[in-house]
């Protein structure tokens, strides 16, 4: 088998204010898509992939979601980071969890990303991708003007050597080719520079891998599903049913 992480984290502590009202009563991680809670779609497809142990930080209806993930069996096993005191942003938030993730690479995934991928697991190509003495990060992309739930102008550009950049100048209607899935590989060396404590955003350490040639990405291959709003869960629905 070729290389996994043995780790993850999913970033579950979000207000999900834009999914409302599907969010009036349970946090965005367990709005239903196709029957089931899109976290466990997530965990499903990562227990396919090999991942071991999963981390799961909780701030909205932390209750809910931290209830629905203990009565949960079979792998991944799952573990709490409590954000209840501070919503702390991804970075803060994953910097919080880090002890429980090891010291190894590991993944990183949204709560409202999903994809239809006929052609295999796209967590395989991000896997299959990794390259440990090089990356610090690597990102999944999916190609802007492809994508369902997305009606921003993009986010990064990549070279012939897999390296991520931010595209210097914006223009209409695409200002990068590619978007950000929500699912990247970060290696603890990643966090090197980070704030000890507090809420920050990932972005910020990715800028200094991309000035540091230590971010890549991969494509993602079939469709990336947004589910930011009811009207993109309805599609996504749609999308994919038989």
């Amino acid at each position: 088998m070729n290389w996994r992480p043995h780790s993850a984290m999913i970033l579950g502590a979000g207000l999900g204010s834009r999914m409302r009202p599907l969010t009036d009563h349970v946090p965005k991680p367990m709005v239903p898509f196709n029957g089931s809670p899109l976290i466990d779609h997530i965990l499903d497809r990562m227990a396919k992939s090999g991942i071991e142990e999963v981390v799961v930080n909780v701030h909205y209806l932390a209750d809910v979601l931290e209830d629905h993930l203990v009565a949960r069996d079979g792998r991944p096993k799952v573990l709490i980071s409590d954000e209840r005191d501070e919503l702390l942003d991804t970075g803060g938030g994953i910097n919080r969890a880090r002890p429980m993730l090891g010291r190894e690479a590991f993944l990183i995934h949204n709560s409202d990303s999903l994809s239809h991928e006929p052609d295999g697991p796209n967590l395989d190509i991000l896997f299959d991708g990794w390259r440990d003495d090089d990356m610090d990060t690597l990102l999944l992309l999916a190609p802007t003007g492809e994508s369902l739930g997305y009606d921003g102008t993009g986010d990064f550009e990549i070279d012939d050597k897999g390296r991520i950049s931010r595209p210097e100048a914006r223009s209409e209607p695409i200002a990068a080719p590619y978007v950000f899935t929500g699912l990247s590989i970060a290696h603890p060396r990643l966090f090197k520079n980070a704030p000890s404590g507090g809420a920050f955003s990932l972005n910020r350490l990715w800028t200094e891998a991309i000035d540091e040639g230590r971010a890549f990405g991969v494509i993602h291959q079939g469709l990336w599903m947004h589910i930011g709003t009811p009207e993109a869960l309805n599609e996504a629905e749609d999308a994919t049913r038989p």
